[in-house]
Parts: structure tokens; sequence; C-alpha cells
């Protein structure tokens, strides 16, 4: 069985995603977490999910559609949200339904849309290419150089917002880089685990690992830890059982959820 990853190259390919994706999500997700801003991650794949719909509707790339859609529509959540006439909930709501409403009306005055844009749903791990993999790792590269650099100000900001912007950290830049960047992140997964499951993905090791109550920095840590171990536990076992890639990686997160939340129960 593990000979198989070697000697088949699109199994190398999806493992090594599996892994880049392994820091990637639980990484970003963190901040979201800590934010309240969970429910972001999936509409943002949810408006990414109108960009794929835009990009196979005129052959244009995949990655290029999904990245600009969810970054304009993290932009406009984020001018919403700034403006503070429409509650951060509704926010999500209204962008989470009208992209989803105007990728199926684009299904309906399309065929042959639909049957591209199903495998966006779900994705699928082993389809990845070259392509991918250059995304991925420059996304974590990038994402590395900026957490590093901008650690401190961003764990004031994912604390409170007035307490960052007292401590002298332009909110309102951060705000933008990080939702540029979150926006690049479900861009550049949206084909391995699919636009229904890049959210769990990106919150649910978080949830687990803050269930051992750590500091901010070990609990990111963990984190990766459980993303990592629900990655390749998903991607071996849907392998051999010829299931959905993406949804036993989440359905491995929820389990490692499950058990992190029940042996730290006392505390």
């Amino acid at each position: 069985m593990i000979t198989d990853f070697f000697q088949y190259e699109f199994l190398t390919r999806a493992l090594i995603a599996g892994v880049l994706l392994g820091i990637l999500a639980p990484v970003v997700g963190q901040f979201l977490v800590v934010r309240r801003f969970s429910l972001l991650a999936d509409t943002l794949s949810h408006v990414s999910l109108l960009g794929v719909a835009l990009a196979v509707f005129f052959k244009l790339p995949i990655f290029f559609g999904a990245l600009g859609s969810s970054i304009l529509g993290g932009l406009g959540m984020e001018f919403l949200r700034r403006s503070g006439k429409v509650m951060s909930e509704s926010i999500l709501a209204l962008f989470l339904s009208g992209s989803l409403a105007s990728a199926l009306v684009l299904l309906a005055i399309s065929d042959g849309v639909s049957i591209n844009l199903l495998s966006y749903l779900f994705g699928s791990i082993t389809t990845v290419t070259n392509t991918d993999l250059m995304i991925l790792s420059l996304l974590l590269f990038v994402t590395c150089i900026f957490i590093f650099l901008g650690y401190r100000k961003l764990f004031l900001l994912a604390l409170d917002e007035d307490l960052a912007r007292v401590s002298g950290v332009s909110v309102d830049k951060y705000n933008v880089l990080f939702i540029l960047l979150a926006s690049a992140v479900v861009a550049g997964s949206i084909t391995i685990v699919g636009a229904l499951l890049i959210g769990a993905l990106m919150i649910v090791p978080v949830l687990a690992a803050m269930q051992w109550r750590r500091s901010f920095l070990t609990t990111l840590l963990l984190s990766i830890v459980i993303a990592e171990g629900s990655v390749l536990a998903g991607f071996f076992v849907s392998y051999r059982l010829d299931l959905p890639s993406g949804a036993t990686i989440v359905l491995f997160s929820l389990i490692e959820f499950l058990v992190s939340y029940l042996g730290n129960r006392k505390n």
C-alpha cells in the first residue's frame, strides 16, 4: 500500500498537496475562529464557486476565476462590515446565498458547465496537478512570511480590534491583507477538498486544538498536527475504500474534534 504512493505520480502529488493544505488551512483558520469569523471560510468558498462557474463559462483558468471572485467578495464583506450598517452575520448570509444563487443561474443558462462545476463542490485530491502544487507551495510560503512578520499585530487583532488600534496596529490594512490571504487559500484549495468542505478543514482542526486550552501559539501548532493527521488518514482511507477524499478528510477532522472534546472534558 505504501509503495503505491511512490509508484504512481498522481498519488505522490496528492500526498504532497494534502500535507501543504494541512498546514495552510488551520493557520488561516485559527485567526478566523478566534475573531469569531468561522463562517467567513464557508462564505468565501461559496463565492469562489461562482468564480469557478464564470471561469468555466468564459474558458478562463479556474484558479484565477476562484481567486478573483473570492477577493472581490471578501473586500465587499469587509466594506459592509466596516460601514456598520449591516450586522456581520447578515453580511455573510448575504454573500453566501447571493453567490450560490448566481452560480445556479449560470448553470441553468449553460449546458456542460454543471458537469465541470460539480467536481469543484466536493473536490478530488487525486486530480491535483503540478500547477496546483506550485500554487499551494507559493501560498504556504507567503502565509508563513505574513504570519512571521506580523504575528504580534495579527495576535492583537484577533483578540480585539480596539486593543490592536490603541496599540498602534493599522487595523484596516491588516484586515484587508488577511482577507486577501484567506481568499487565496480558499481558491487554491477548492480543487482538493471542494467548495463545500474547505471551510470545515480550516475550522474543525482549530476547534479540536482549542479543546486542550493551551496558548495561542501552541494551539496553532496543535491544530496543524490535527489537520495533518486528518488529511493523511482521510487520504489513505479514501484511496483504499474508494471514498470521496474531501469528505473522508473532513470526517476524520470531526472524529479528532470529538476525541479532543471528550478527552479534555474535565477541564
